[in-house]
């Protein structure tokens, strides 16, 4: 593979292509690493490299025990250079041609029992600012699934209270309307009858989830108010403040919720990213009936 060549493909694909500095990276370790390839096996010349040849990688790397989705970016990578080789006549035919890649496994999310989340949220004090703040934060995440920077975001004219629901935009729309527990309304409520106010600022009125200086909290502060509870909850499990949204979903499904219910309430484009949450109960069903049939148990 000349080195003149894969230069000017560097050059195409970070002025013509507009990519991250990340994405930009990934394509030029991708085929740098393919490159070596080829060379260890003497293969200098771009015509020389066919689809046995390119399928044969493929294997390599999975022998290697590269990850499914390492491998489908690899083969992603190589065929945009060939594809690009071929519309500038430096080839006859794109040996990426009708190559599959591999199907990346769908990986079910990490979730927290039911008894797990009353523990967890049993942690914040409830005789300060910091620990009802942390509360209700930590109640409405679970109660309504939403995403942590929907979370941060909020403002109070997302919030009726009457009603118990939130009201979420994108842009200048609505993008959907998320209903509100009882016990989570309490929570925020109180939150912000008599301790929102305590630091609250004029000119930040509209702001739901305020820290110590009367600002927005931000996404990492949010981060580090799950991960001080998670340790002080003492449950084995990695909790991110995404795996209360994973439960709430799951935990849904499991009382007989409709998964297209839970998809227009977590605002899944589509629906097979909720479906996930099905199979994740799915699994354990399965777990379970193994368990008790299996005559080995």
């Amino acid at each position: 593979m000349s080195e003149l060549i894969l230069d000017k493909y560097i050059s195409y694909i970070k002025n013509e292509k507009e990519l991250t500095s990340n994405t930009l990276e990934a394509y030029m370790t991708d085929l740098k690493q393919f490159k070596d390839y080829l060379t260890e096996n003497n293969i200098d010349k771009l015509k020389d490299v066919n689809k046995t040849i390119i399928i044969k990688y493929l294997m390599y790397l999975q022998k290697s025990g590269k990850a499914t989705s390492t491998i489908a970016r690899r083969l992603a990578s190589i065929r945009c250079f060939y594809q690009y080789l071929l519309n500038h006549s430096l080839i006859k035919e794109d040996p990426t041609h009708n190559l599959r890649s591999p199907r990346c496994e769908r990986k079910l999310p990490d979730i927290l029992t039911k008894n797990e989340v009353d523990i967890l949220l049993s942690q914040p004090s409830e005789d300060n600012f910091k620990g009802v703040r942390d509360k209700a934060m930590l109640e409405l995440l679970y109660a309504t699934g939403i995403r942590v920077s929907e979370l941060i975001a909020l403002n109070m004219d997302n919030l009726n209270t009457k009603l118990g629901y939130l009201c979420l935009e994108e842009g200048n729309q609505i993008s959907r309307i998320v209903p509100i527990s009882n016990i989570a309304l309490k929570h925020l409520t109180n939150y912000i009858d008599n301790y929102r106010k305590k630091v609250l600022k004029a000119e930040q009125k509209n702001i739901l989830f305020l820290n110590y200086s009367g600002n927005r909290l931000t996404r990492q502060g949010f981060w580090k108010i799950v991960r001080k509870y998670s340790k002080k909850a003492n449950i084995n499990k990695k909790i991110t403040p995404h795996t209360l949204r994973h439960s709430f979903a799951v935990h849904l499904l499991q009382t007989g919720a409709d998964v297209r219910m839970v998809q227009e309430i977590l605002g899944h484009s589509n629906i097979s990213t909720t479906q996930i949450y099905s199979l994740t109960d799915d699994t354990k069903k399965l777990k379970d009936i193994y368990k008790k049939l299996h005559p080995r148990k």
